[in-house]
């Protein structure tokens, strides 16, 4: 018998052949024919074959199809010249009315049978380890001398007719320092399932002990290793087991077929196409992925919005990648919670300004569009405006549809959590993310101050408490948007407040969010959140990122998407609408067309401008 050490260097017809006369001890075919492709099987009677098909085709990052056999067919002539199906992988399972039965090693005794059935040859990610070793990437599983690991995830896949499952992945462990590396190394072998489809906490994907994988061996992390899965080709195998086929085969977990064809056909992509890696959550710890050229475009934004029309200060405040990487975990989000309403005009009614508000919608509008759930938190003494303000942008074609307006208050010392979270269980959130765009800060000595140092306490509800609470429920992200440093989620960078910015040792937020995004004008930061919430809708690394891999690219919603924006006639339009309900200026108090003391023709319309 021969063992798996001086596998790695044979030709795949030879090995084919080692196989097919069941001369190895061992148990996978990871590390084999390094640098050629490797196939998952599944075969299936000919009356389900088209179906089949289309679920590959529907989700073809666990399922890129390389080739499909007549019924009958016993050979590929376009993955090999010389195979036999029936031999060719090192073990088999049958499955009958979707109940596995047995491994086999040989299908040959089910030869009639297979005559009425067609053979399906499927990418394998064994077929990128070459690449990850050339990339200077330890392969783990090669290593501890064991199968790769695979395990049934909570993603459900695109279903076709009566074939329907969860996604299957692989997990190998990657150095910390290595995961662009990966990404790039597998990105473009899209017959060997391309990238990965996660990166960090396999709990996020459903997934509840990595040392008790479905399929396959433990692989066990090094210090310093983050786990990263890739679509796998053993979704085919449940498929088969979940559509209770009469009869059905297929390879065992890790027995793959060894094709002839070579991996190095690679097309690279240019520099601005190219995958980046970027982390957004520690807790749980979670990557994201995007393509250069979208990083770009989000930067550039942050840029714009970063100006210091009224000289403040705000310059000093600026943290670099904020923008990006809160867009970014907004994107990976189901439901999303807004808070916004500075009450610094105290002797008016309303006390409102308008600088919040438009940015607020105008992200909630992009949200909409994007089909995530979302929610404004505002005071409870402004309810009613505020329902009148989203009642006229939906009459104006801002909003789909009316966003749903809570209030929060403390009642008890749980309150917050119970607001956050269904039955205040950390464990079911009730949203992913908290945005707060110009909303009043708490200060270090727990009031509420507008610029000039007026405490206004007496019109804030305590909102904070949320964000607060948020920082103690793994998985929920905070957002502030902010222009002078006194606003909810700028204690982040209080210090920067208290030196650079007027009365900033009183006003100072102390609460601080997990992204701080500065803006010369708040709105100007909302309205930069939703352009780079549809760049990133428009990436297809970022696309495909988030829909796992499995079901259709999501760019037919462009028009959608596109129609969502912030323009110069929307926002003018609802402007005049605040001024209608009394809403002032932040800066003068004017019940003009102006925001903090700034015209809106000219230097808002420009800003609306540049950023589209």
């Amino acid at each position: 018998m021969l063992s798996k050490g001086g596998l790695k260097s044979l030709l795949p017809h030879v090995l084919r052949r080692i196989i097919h006369c069941n001369r190895l001890s061992i148990g996978n075919t990871s590390g084999m024919a390094e640098g050629y492709k490797q196939a998952n099987i599944v075969i299936l009677h000919k009356s389900l074959a088209d179906d089949f098909e289309k679920f590959c085709h529907a989700n073809n990052g666990p399922l890129p199809l390389l080739y499909r056999s007549k019924p009958g067919d016993w050979k590929c002539p376009s993955l090999s010249s010389d195979s036999d199906i029936r031999t060719d992988c090192l073990q088999y399972r049958m499955y009958e009315y979707g109940a596995f039965t047995g491994s086999l090693k040989s299908l040959k005794e089910y030869s009639e049978q297979l005559k009425d059935m067609v053979t399906f040859y499927l990418g394998c990610s064994f077929s990128f380890e070459k690449a990850i070793q050339t990339a200077g990437i330890p392969i783990r599983n090669v290593e501890q001398k064991c199968n790769v690991s695979m395990y049934k995830t909570a993603v459900p896949c695109y279903s076709i007719s009566t074939f329907c499952c969860n996604l299957v992945v692989t997990m190998r462990p990657i150095p910390e320092s290595k995961l662009e590396a990966a990404v790039l190394a597998t990105s473009e072998l899209k017959e060997a399932h391309g990238a990965p489809i996660h990166m960090g906490d396999p709990g996020l994907l459903g997934i509840q002990d990595l040392s008790k994988p479905d399929c396959g061996d433990p692989v066990h992390l090094h210090p310093g290793d983050i786990p990263v899965f890739w679509a796998c080709g053993v979704t085919g195998v449940e498929a088969v087991i979940n559509c209770r086929s009469p009869l059905a085969f297929t390879h065992s977990p890790g027995c793959m077929f060894i094709t002839d064809l070579k991996n190095d056909s690679v097309t690279v992509r240019s520099s601005r196409e190219a995958p980046q890696v970027h982390c957004i959550s520690q807790d749980p710890l979670h990557y994201s992925m995007v393509s250069a050229e979208a990083v770009r475009k989000i930067k550039t934004l942050e840029s714009l919005i970063g100006i210091d029309p009224g000289n403040r200060g705000i310059i000093h405040l600026h943290c670099q990648d904020e923008l990006l990487k809160a867009c970014l975990s907004i994107s990976h989000a189901r439901s999303v919670l807004i808070t916004t309403g500075f009450p610094t005009h105290y002797s008016y009614e309303p006390p409102e300004e308008n600088d919040g508000p438009p940015g607020a919608l105008a992200t909630a509008a992009m949200l909409q569009a994007l089909e995530k759930d979302v929610a404004i938190v505002t005071d409870q003494r402004a309810m009613d405006l505020n329902k009148k303000i989203i009642d006229e942008a939906v009459q104006l074609g801002i909003l789909k549809r009316p966003v749903p307006l809570l209030s929060y208050q403390k009642e008890s010392a749980d309150s917050a959590l119970m607001f956050l979270c269904e039955n205040g269980n950390p464990g079911r959130p009730r949203f992913d993310h908290l945005i707060a765009i110009e909303r009043a800060g708490m200060a270090a000595d727990g009031n509420y101050y507008n610029a000039r140092k007026v405490n206004i306490k007496h019109l804030v509800d305590p909102i904070d408490e949320l964000f607060l609470a948020a920082q103690t429920i793994p998985g929920v992200a905070t957002t502030g948007v902010g222009d002078g440093g006194n606003e909810l989620g700028m204690g982040k960078v209080k210090d920067a407040v208290k030196k650079h910015i007027k009365n900033g040792e009183i006003i100072a937020c102390d609460v601080e969010a997990d992204f701080t995004v500065v803006a010369g004008v708040s709105n100007w930061g909302g309205y930069a959140i939703a352009c780079a919430l549809y760049i990133l809708s428009t990436c297809e690394i970022h696309d495909r990122y988030l829909r796992k891999a499995v079901g259709f690219p999501q760019l037919l919603k462009k028009t959608v998407w596109l129609s969502a924006l912030p323009s110069v006639t929307k926002e003018e339009k609802l402007l005049k609408a605040l001024v209608k309900h009394g809403v002032r200026s932040g800066k003068t108090a004017s019940l003009e067309m102006e925001v903090d003391g700034l015209p809106f023709y000219n230097t808002h319309s420009l800003m609306i401008e540049k950023l589209l």
